[in-house]
């Protein structure tokens, strides 16, 4: 496939891909998204409600939203 290029082992296993970022970018930031959100999903979450009441308790939110 043009623009995308794979590392193999002795053993003639892929174990990492190089992405032209110049072709792929798009496609790149969907992956980056996937692993972000892979890497966070046995954080705890917190209600939106909460959320909103700590960014204007802290300034980041405007109070009258």
């Amino acid at each position: 496939m043009e623009g995308i290029r794979y590392l193999v082992n002795e053993d003639q296993k892929p174990v990492a891909v190089q992405i032209d970022l110049e072709k792929y970018s798009d496609l790149w930031e969907d992956f980056y998204d996937v692993l972000v959100a892979e890497s966070r999903k046995e954080e705890e979450s917190i209600p939106l409600e909460n959320l909103i009441e700590d960014l204007k308790a802290s300034g980041k939110l405007d109070k009258n939203v």
